[in-house]
């Protein structure tokens, strides 16, 4: 359980209190794992909606002439591609390739964006965006203190959102596209709202002045009573990225891996022209080949896998599980993992060591779970 004497609050820290959270440290952050059933609130998201507190995020500004320019030096990808109003997936890595964070980033405007890096990797990337503005023309503002973060996630996300916005809104709402954003007043309060989300289902986030966080968090509820909606918690917010097949730092993504190990090759560009920071070393794995690939895992029997885990086959250590539970949606062990390529392929069998006794898995295709399937 967490320690809230030496955790950070989020700005609606009361509010998870009032409703019964049970809280953990995450990214040194006392956030709410959960407020009843973890299993109820995986549920709600597949089948209606519910809202997250993502408060512990960081939010990093990039301004001015050279950001684009900037960004495509400081990531892998290729952030002067998207346009205005989109967002893009990407990763930071070190000279030698090891991934430093994952993160999202929004393109406000020609000369601005939004990085979003992950809670508790959030003061390293900003240090690492500041070193490496050297020699540019930009600034980059940590937000992060001042900014809230919440999501609504779910098929129902759009319908709560739509009874909560201005009626020349509506529409904005409804067309919005994935990984796009847009400014919006959502219960009379100005946010940033952004289609993306990290548990597989339609959903929205939005960042709204710290001052406002409470504000908009009850209107959501309220107008979510409706549809179902409750408030959700870290532990299905992992049950729910799992099935989706997404990855979580620290357990799939490490400095330690590159882009290429966790199946995350396409997202690295060498198309741009800019010599971004890994990009010599990242040729070479690409040109050499990865030995180790992420997989996904599917339990023949009842009992879930869990993090660091040895797999095996004919009794030889081959790999290692990263993230494994008992899927709520799909009624059977899931987990993922890296294994040596010669195992990777679906339809392997495999062994995992659940503490002392072997169990029987099979390598499958991520996700194991998509929307409408």
């Amino acid at each position: 359980m967490s320690d809230s004497t030496t955790s950070r609050h989020t700005a609606l820290h009361d509010e998870h209190a009032a409703l019964g959270a049970s809280f953990t440290d995450f990214g040194g952050w006392d956030m709410p794992l959960k407020y009843g059933s973890e299993l109820a609130e995986h549920r709600a998201v597949r089948g209606a909606a519910g809202l997250f507190d993502l408060s512990h995020m960081g939010e990093i500004r990039v301004t001015g002439p050279d950001a684009a320019t900037f960004l495509n030096t400081a990531l892998v990808g290729n952030l002067a591609a998207i346009a205005v109003g989109r967002a893009k997936y990407s990763l930071i890595c070190t000279p030698e390739g090891g991934i430093i964070d994952d993160l999202i980033s929004y393109r406000l405007a020609e000369h601005e964006y939004l990085v979003v890096p992950n809670a508790g990797n959030a003061p390293t990337v900003l240090a690492a965006l500041q070193e490496r503005a050297a020699g540019f023309d930009v600034t980059v503002a940590d937000e992060s203190a001042g900014t809230a973060l919440v999501a609504v996630q779910g098929p129902s996300a759009q319908a709560v959102l739509q009874e909560l916005v201005p009626a020349e809104q509506q529409q904005l709402v409804a067309e919005l596209k994935y990984y796009s954003a847009a400014p919006a007043t959502v219960a009379g309060i100005d946010v940033l709202l952004a289609r993306t989300g990290y548990t597989g289902e339609d959903g929205f986030e939005l960042y709204v002045p710290e001052d406002r966080a409470v504000a908009l968090w009850r209107a959501l509820l309220e107008s979510g009573q409706g549809h179902g909606l409750i408030p959700c918690g870290l532990a299905c917010r992992d049950s729910l990225r799992l099935e989706a097949g997404m990855p979580l730092y620290g357990q799939e993504l490490t400095r330690e891996l590159t882009p290429y190990e966790a199946g995350l090759g396409p997202i690295v560009s060498f198309k741009k022209e800019e010599d971004f920071v890994g990009r010599t070393a990242l040729e070479a794995r690409k040109a050499a080949g990865a030995e180790r690939k992420l997989v996904g895992l599917r339990g023949a029997g009842r009992r879930a896998a869990r993090g660091h885990y040895p797999i095996s086959v004919d009794g030889e250590v081959v790999g290692e599980v990263t993230s494994g539970a008992l899927s709520p949606t799909l009624g059977y062990p899931i987990a993922m993992g890296y294994v040596d390529n010669a195992h990777a392929e679906p339809g392997t069998e495999v062994q995992v060591d659940l503490r002392g006794k072997p169990a029987p898995f099979e390598v499958v295709s991520l996700p194991f779970y998509q929307r409408g399937q």
